[in-house]
């Protein structure tokens, strides 16, 4: 029940021209700070905003279209909200996500702008999910504990390798753990060698591991860590002002690691972190800075 890399090469092909290679930058004098090469995957230059779109198209893309065409359901808090109802309307279907009371605004705008019919709860997100899903027949796209959404993202990690072939280091934010599932197994599978190091924000974990990343995650990572939300805010400041890039706070969550030392590289590796997303709302950003 693990990915091969034949799963996520087959992803990369069936999702090509639905999403964007997203550019690689490297940050020489931050790099230089921190003692290693550093590279930055900028995901938040993917469609919506962040790397969720790979997974999406690839879980629509692999469905049988009559059930696709009954309609789609899932549980999201944002990203992976606008980037299903993305997916579905560029398919034609269409979607509905259960999102909670206390999400931000500009996400749920953006989930509905995308065409999602946003239903939002103050209960719990799984079982409202899974009651519509019962009530209307539709079929289930899970945000990140799903074979087929994981290989998707997993093409994040088939770039990262054509574009900085010496990686010896990937540093990659966690939250459900399907980016990282995907990318440890795509470097993994092609260079046993490369470390890969997922990192946890301490305050936004979601409730529950998913099955099939849990496995993914003891399988191809080598460490997990954790950052505090004041290590995440500083590596936000540093994002914008040193590399004029607004990351999400989730999606800054690697080069929190670094900067804190918490994620440590070998003095002169080629290190490449992951920045997963950059829809921040105005207001938090001001806050932030």
């Amino acid at each position: 029940m693990l990915l091969e890399l034949e799963d996520i090469e087959r992803a990369r092909d069936r999702i090509d021209g639905r999403v964007h290679v997203t550019p690689m930058m490297s940050s020489t004098s931050l790099g230089d700070e921190l003692g290693v090469r550093l590279h930055l995957k900028a995901e938040l230059f993917q469609k919506t905003g962040s790397f969720k779109p790979r997974g999406v198209f690839n879980k629509l893309l692999s469905m049988d279209p009559a059930v696709r065409s009954r309609g789609l359901v899932s549980l999201s808090a944002g990203n992976h909200a606008a980037a299903l109802a993305y997916g579905a309307t560029a398919v034609g279907a269409k979607a509905t996500i259960v999102m909670p009371a206390s999400a931000m605004r500009s996400k749920v705008e953006a989930t509905s702008r995308y065409g999602g019919d946003v239903v939002q709860t103050q209960g719990s997100l799984l079982e409202s999910c899974l009651a519509l899903q019962r009530e209307r027949g539709l079929a289930l796209v899970h945000p990140f504990d799903d074979l087929a959404v994981m290989a998707g993202q997993g093409t994040a990690g088939i770039e990262l390798l054509g574009q900085v072939p010496d990686v010896e280091m990937v540093v990659v934010p966690v939250g459900g753990g399907g980016l990282i599932s995907g990318i440890a197994a795509a470097v993994k599978l092609q260079r046993p060698s490369v470390r890969v190091v997922g990192v946890e924000p301490e305050g936004a974990a979601p409730p529950f591991a998913g099955e099939y990343t849990y496995r993914h995650v003891l399988h191809f990572v080598d460490e997990m860590v954790r950052v505090s939300d004041a290590e995440i805010i500083d590596a936000v400041r540093v994002l914008i002002q040193r590399c004029k890039l607004a990351a999400e706070p989730s999606g800054a969550a690697g080069l929190a690691a670094l900067l804190s030392g918490k994620a440590a590289a070998t003095a002169g590796a080629t290190v490449v972190c992951v920045i997963s997303g950059g829809n921040i709302g105005p207001d938090v950003l001001k806050h932030l800075l």
